[in-house]
């Protein structure tokens, strides 16, 4: 049953960081903004199990802020279940999630059948939560909006996809309903990244719905670029292997950048470098395509992708396990949640001469959040590998505006919103953006609930 009376829904991202999913209901008209899954702790991940708050095909459209995982990954589930409308998305985005999705949906498969092997599953054989095949599928469902180009979605609503930074294709999701506005950040990027532009500034809103990631602290003030040659060579003199666990769209991105500039300055060791990430070397090509988006130059690009070895085969991935330092091998998964990264950290973690770079955000519940808590003793397929290497977490090279960012982005409004919901955070990093945001900006703040529904015409 939907309401004549404007309303958001919280889904997801509340009380965790991942699970981006909110529900506008207008004019009996529903419209889903982002469909996440959630990851990290067990908890969270069971949530994807859970049969969807609304019918799916009672869902009228899709609009996606960006192709990560947390924001997409549970399209497939929902146009198999009935969803039946368009996904918006940026061309950058579509781009993304032809690559994302049905790469998800395999390693469903892959957890399935691990689990069914294991026995460690409550069903046998154990069910992926969706299949690659099913993920292809829900790509026929995607619509490509540009950027500042108003849609009208039915029900009053009109949506305009606004820059975001943060990765290719990323938006700022904005809809009005007549006079009101309800403006939801997405991930908002880093006025200061090395390779997208930052996100476009706040205009006047009457909702704020704004991410929390980072909403307790800052990014720390070393050059990641300098730091990451310190590691290197420190690393390389001892003859050990450098594994980077990067997210595969944006972050491998950033580092082969970083890479190509120490390398071409002679301020690191002439040593091998693998990018091994089959997903990474096809997103390489989205750059190529959507240059208005991004600060690389055309050298730049070209000096990036030749600072590595590109690997793809399995086989070839398998070699390097077997290779040994010094090399530095760049490989997804970025919060080493699965992927080829846990092979090598298999193969070259138990070794002190060796070193682990965490490349940016490690959510709870998850080995890389582990690792950066202290942890050094990770289950890795079925066994325990104890990690001896050095562990880095460079939370420096994170996509993401830190604390002091959202709030000076959120300076930059015409006037304050009528009351700014703090989502996309743990819970201490979403209560400490609020406070400051009262505090500083004397805004009206607070966190929802998990399923709170939100009257839009009267925000509480």
């Amino acid at each position: 049953m939907t309401h004549d009376r404007p309303t958001l829904r919280f889904f997801g991202a509340t009380d965790t960081v991942t699970g981006s999913r909110y529900l506008l209901e207008s004019g009996r008209r529903r419209v889903l903004i982002d469909c996440g899954l959630f990851q990290g702790y067990k908890r969270s991940r069971e949530r994807n199990r859970l049969p969807f708050p609304v019918p799916p095909a009672s869902v009228d459209a899709v609009v996606l802020s960006h192709a990560h995982l947390d924001h997409s990954g549970y399209v497939p589930a929902l146009v198999r279940d009935g969803f039946a409308g368009p996904v918006y998305a940026t061309s950058g985005t579509a781009d993304l999630c032809k690559l994302i999705l049905p790469d998800s949906g395999y390693l469903q498969e892959e957890e399935a059948r691990y689990a069914t092997h294991r026995g460690s599953a409550s069903h046998s054989p154990a069910l992926p939560l969706y299949t690659a095949a099913d993920a292809v599928k829900s790509l026929n469902s995607f619509t490509i909006r540009d950027f500042d180009d108003p849609l009208d979605l039915g029900g009053g609503m009109e949506l305009t996809l606004v820059p975001a930074g943060h990765i290719l294709g990323a938006a700022q999701v904005l809809v009005r309903f007549g006079s009101q506005s309800v403006h939801f950040t997405g991930d908002l990027g880093r006025a200061d990244d090395p390779l997208m532009f930052p996100p476009r500034a706040l205009g006047e809103v009457d909702v704020l719905v704004t991410e929390s990631t980072y909403g307790n602290r800052v990014h720390s003030p070393l050059d990641p670029e300098k730091q990451l040659g310190e590691i290197i060579t420190r690393v390389a003199k001892r003859g050990g292997v450098v594994m980077i666990a990067a997210f595969a769209v944006g972050r491998a991105e950033t580092l082969m950048l970083y890479l190509s500039r120490l390398r071409r300055k002679n301020a690191i060791p002439d040593i091998p470098v693998y990018l091994n990430s089959p997903m990474a070397i096809d997103a390489s090509d989205m750059y190529q395509r959507h240059p208005e988006e991004h600060r690389l130059k055309q050298d730049e690009y070209d000096n990036m992708y030749s600072v590595a070895k590109l690997t793809r085969s399995v086989d070839e991935s398998k070699l390097l396990n077997l290779r040994g330092g010094p090399m530095i091998i760049i490989s997804a998964s970025g919060m080493l949640t699965g992927g080829r990264i846990l092979h090598h950290l298999a193969a070259y973690g138990p070794d002190p001469a060796n070193a682990l770079i965490l490349s940016g955000y490690q959510a709870g519940g998850t080995r890389g959040a582990a690792l950066a808590a202290g942890e050094r003793n990770l289950r890795i397929y079925g066994e325990d590998v104890a990690i001896r290497a050095e562990v880095i977490q460079m939370e420096n090279l994170s996509a993401h505006a830190d604390t002091d960012g959202l709030i000076n982005w959120m300076k930059a409004a015409p006037r304050q919103p009528r009351m700014t919901y703090i989502t996309h955070g743990e819970p201490e990093a979403s209560d400490a953006l609020r406070i400051r945001i009262k505090r500083e900006l004397g805004w009206r703040a607070r966190v929802p609930e998990h399923l709170e529904r939100i009257d839009l015409g009267d925000p509480q």
